[in-house]
């Protein structure tokens, strides 16, 4: 069985997540909209402690939780309903050349309606930068939408310095928090940020569960729906809710929360130790993105003369992946790698460890003796890499 070492795809749910959840496949199973009887006012009561949870944690309330099936819907309900809703003040979207596809797609999507979008640059250590953002901003834009961390390369952007510029410019701001949300704090208020997206399958708990927050006061933010059919969670997205999904949602937000220092502090070892390794013997080796503002479990590769997919499919013993899951099945290189300025051969030689919970040292000793082996068995067979070679000692 292999090592999983692709955390930032998703996480395995907690044993303390699964636990919670169950009696509300069985005994405690009302849908939480049934006003009549004691099941249904059960099942609304854990629906609600949830929202609480969520909003004690971003410093929201709860009325501007809305639960979704994922960052996914999410991202689409924010940009689509947006700027749907509030077609009258604008159409342009300013987004980044690296974020997620729910984002990239979804203004792809909105540039077919007829919506102006600008997809801003990245500096060479993978970030936005603010003044990027201030200067693009212009009549007719209403909305920004910056991720937090990247889920490639796990680089954080200065999400408090762009909310502080949309603030002042009175353009609404989207986050999309999937790879940060629980595990690093945020500040709705503070950063000034009006809706943001996350999913529970990142953070030790289910898939099929995320939400939005959107913000209700200074300002209001009006959103139109993109689903309907009974006018669920305040009219801004219809259907039962998945009482025992939104369960395991609060948990896993509680355990991530009270465990979160100590559990980046042990994540941010490990990949020390995994960097540290693989440097020692492969001191050629790339590292994309930024050390200093970066997810604690995060590290990606580049590794000149190997091709990525080639290498996965040696490392036998590890499971990481070649960038985003929701990438992987083309045989592009990496859009985040092109992005950074890389060459087309050393965007397709890399590759992305995400680190968990449930790793351990053990395992970081795994993945560098898998990686360093597989690097130098497909180098020995690479042309390029003898030719090299052969360079450098004549």
């Amino acid at each position: 069985m292999k090592v999983y070492l692709d955390n930032n795809a998703t996480t395995p749910v907690d044993p303390a997540v699964l636990k919670s959840m169950l009696p509300y496949f069985t005994e405690k199973f009302g849908n939480a909209a049934s006003r009549n009887h004691s099941f249904g006012w059960e099942a609304e009561e854990a629906v609600e402690d949830t929202r609480k949870i969520i909003a004690n944690e971003l410093n929201a309330k709860t009325r501007e939780i809305v639960f979704t099936s994922g960052a996914t819907e999410a991202l689409n309900l924010a940009i689509k309903g947006f700027c749907e809703r509030n077609a009258e003040l604008g159409n342009h979207i300013i987004t980044q050349v690296i974020e997620h596809k729910a984002v990239l797609d979804t203004c792809k999507e909105m540039e077919r309606r007829g919506w102006e979008v600008t997809y801003l640059p990245i500096n060479k250590d993978g970030s936005v930068n603010p003044d990027d953002v201030a200067s693009s901003i212009k009549k007719g834009t209403i909305l920004v939408a910056i991720m937090h961390a990247n889920n490639e390369i796990g680089v954080l952007n200065p999400i408090s310095e762009i909310g502080e510029i949309c603030k002042n410019r009175n353009v609404a701001f989207l986050v999309d928090a999937a790879q940060s949300f629980a595990k690093l704090p945020i500040d709705v208020q503070a950063s000034n940020i009006d809706m943001l997206a996350a999913s529970g399958h990142k953070m030790y708990g289910p898939k099929g569960i995320g939400f939005l927050y959107v913000r209700q006061r200074n300002p209001r933010i009006n959103l139109k729906s993109q689903i309907d059919g009974g006018g669920h969670e305040r009219g801004m997205r219809s259907g039962t809710l998945p009482v025992p999904l939104i369960v395991g949602l609060g948990r896993a937000i509680e355990i991530c929360s009270k465990n979160r220092s100590e559990e980046n502090r042990r994540l941010q070892q490990l990949r020390d130790k995994l960097l540290d390794g693989v440097l020692d013997v492969l001191p050629d080796t790339v590292v994309n993105g930024s050390m200093e503002h970066r997810l604690p479990n995060n590290i990606n590769f580049s590794f000149p003369y190997v091709e990525g997919e080639a290498l996965l499919m040696k490392l036998e013993g590890i499971a990481c992946s070649s960038g985003s899951a929701c990438t992987s099945a083309t045989l592009e290189p990496s859009y985040v790698m092109k992005a950074l300025g890389h060459s087309e051969e050393l965007a397709h030689s890399s590759i992305r460890i995400g680190l968990g919970r449930f790793n351990t040292e053990s395992d970081v000793e795994l993945a560098i003796q898998e990686i360093v082996k597989a690097v130098i068995s497909l180098r020995e067979k690479s042309p390029l890499w003898r030719m090299m070679k052969k360079h450098e000692i004549s």
